[in-house]
């Protein structure tokens, strides 16, 4: 894949990701602020009924003791007419004449009670008697005359008490009473607990709530233990308003978990979004870190074949001279040339069987294929055989291995072939990773049931990335202007499956230009 291809591509995922969470930032932003118009909506509508019904109770009460009064008095009322309305209209093109005549009378119950004050003392009731007559095509009808004579077409006649002028009166004076009692006096502080709930819950707004009635600006003691006023959760409203339309008391509503409500609304909405952004992320993450390893993978792999492809090349090369040379008539005469031309053919063809071996055997392990069969082992004895399988390699490089066993207890349970490999390929690294005489310490020791095993070099060391990825497969890390170290990075892959597979751990601890240390850590066999 081509690199800034790569890289757009990984940009665009990026972007795209970026994109989505701040979608759902804004969408829950927005739901939010529409979850609180709705709110200010209905708790706006709720104040606004329980005003009205505060009003409506109190003009209840007050009608209801004006009824009674009026019943016990037992007076007869006074009579008094108020008004007479005389209204004529005549139509010239027809000649159709409408008569309304409309007298109204008033009843006065005078009597005294704690209901009243001086200002008012007495209650009026009224009542009229309205008359509609129709003259149809008939002159002798006029303004003045009103010939009582002339009989009308037709005649409607009504007769009874005047409720509007009776509801207005009573409304006057209910005020005018109302204005004189304090606010204890008019609400009941339970009743209007009962009241708002009520409502609340009638418009869905279940959440906690407080209240209070200010007078001027001022609470006064129609107000509940909790209230304090904050403006963003607090709304207020104008109640029991006089005659003169003067709003002395102000009902507020306040809710300490307003926000709390807002977003219980949200919260299931809100998980399922966050869960499917996490899975998006999850995802995300996953397919770019795969993106990047396949990425990784394929270079390693292209190292590899190249480094393989080096491997070979050599010992090819180097078994066609030797094939060459033996086909000369003057060498094949002289048998201990030949001989000699002989044994590199097969050092060089145990060298490819070597490499060969590592990349099966690799392979078989991540299969599961490789038959591991163990015993009890005393493990000293298997690195000193590991030590013997180096040591041409290391007398040619003039090296030393200097061993520093302090383990009380050696006996482990491990497959010697395998082991013995493990500790072979860390001992070729330190040798290999070397540029000067290699110098190489091994150590043995007892924590509680384990055993470590050190295997120190002074060598080149490795950076922390380097320490991180040295077990995987086909890494190598650059060793700068040291060329001749060659390889595939198929070893400490192999080290690395091998302890695990014995129930181990291996690690290593590094700085750069100043050697390696390689731990193994083995469980005892009690």
């Amino acid at each position: 894949m081509n690199k800034l291809f790569f890289k757009f591509l990984v940009l665009l995922m990026s972007l795209s990701l970026i994109g989505i969470i701040l979608v759902q930032v804004y969408w829950f932003n927005t739901s939010f602020k529409n979850n609180d118009e709705q709110f200010k909506y209905h708790v706006t509508q709720v104040i606004d009924n329980v005003a009205d019904k505060l009003e409506k109770q109190e003009e209840y009460t007050f009608y209801e003791k004006i009824n009674r009064i009026k019943d016990s008095t037992g007076k007869i009322p006074e009579k008094n007419d108020l008004f007479e309305i005389l209204f004529v209209q005549r139509n010239t093109k027809t000649n159709k004449t409408i008569i309304y005549k409309n007298s109204i009378s008033s009843e006065k119950y005078d009597f005294n009670g704690s209901l009243f004050n001086k200002k008012n003392d007495g209650f009026k009731s009224f009542s009229s008697k309205r008359l509609t007559e129709v003259y149809n095509n008939n002159n002798n009808v006029d303004n003045s005359g009103l010939n009582k004579s002339v009989m009308p077409d037709s005649r409607d006649y009504k007769d009874g008490t005047l409720d509007v002028l009776n509801k207005v009166q009573l409304q006057i004076s209910y005020k005018d009473y109302a204005s004189t009692l304090s606010i204890e006096e008019r609400i009941s502080r339970e009743k209007l607990r009962e009241l708002l709930k009520k409502e609340l819950v009638d418009h869905g707004v279940n959440t906690k709530f407080e209240f209070a009635i200010f007078s001027k600006g001022s609470p006064t003691k129609i107000k509940s233990e909790g209230f304090h006023f904050d403006e963003d959760a607090t709304y207020s409203i104008p109640i029991l308003a006089d005659n003169e339309g003067n709003e002395r008391y102000q009902l507020s509503v306040a809710f300490p978990n307003k926000k709390k409500f807002l977003l219980s609304e949200l919260v299931s909405i809100t998980i399922l979004s966050i869960v499917f952004t996490l899975i998006i992320l999850v995802a995300y993450s996953s397919a770019l870190n795969q993106l990047i390893r396949q990425r990784q993978i394929s270079e390693i792999k292209t190292d590899f074949i190249n480094n393989m492809t080096h491997e070979f090349k050599t010992p090819i090369a180097t078994i066609n001279l030797a094939l060459d040379a033996i086909k000369n008539p003057k060498i094949i005469e002289d048998k201990e040339k030949v001989f000699r031309y002989l044994q590199m053919i097969r050092d060089e063809n145990k060298r490819m069987h070597a490499q060969v071996e590592n990349v099966l055997r690799i392979s078989k392990l991540e299969k599961k294929e490789l038959d591991i069969e163990k015993g009890s082992s005393n493990v000293e004895e298997v690195i000193y055989d590991a030590i013997e399988h180096v040591n041409l390699i290391l007398q040619d490089r003039q090296g030393e291995i200097n061993n520093h066993f302090e383990a009380a207890r050696t006996t482990v349970l491990i497959n010697e072939v395998h082991f013995t490999n493990v500790i072979v390929n860390i001992l070729e690294n330190a040798i290999k990773y070397s540029p000067e005489m290699p110098k190489i310490d091994i150590y043995t020791e007892n924590i509680k049931d384990m055993i470590l095993i050190k295997i120190k070099d002074q060598g080149l060391g490795m950076s922390k990335t380097a320490q991180k990825r040295v077990f995987e497969k086909f890494y190598r890390e650059h060793t700068g202007d040291l060329h001749n170290v060659k390889g595939h990075g198929l070893g400490l892959a192999y080290v690395k499956r091998i302890v695990e597979d014995h129930n181990g751990q291996v690690y290593v601890e590094s700085e750069k230009g100043k050697g390696s240390t390689f731990i193994i850590k083995l469980p005892l066999i009690n």
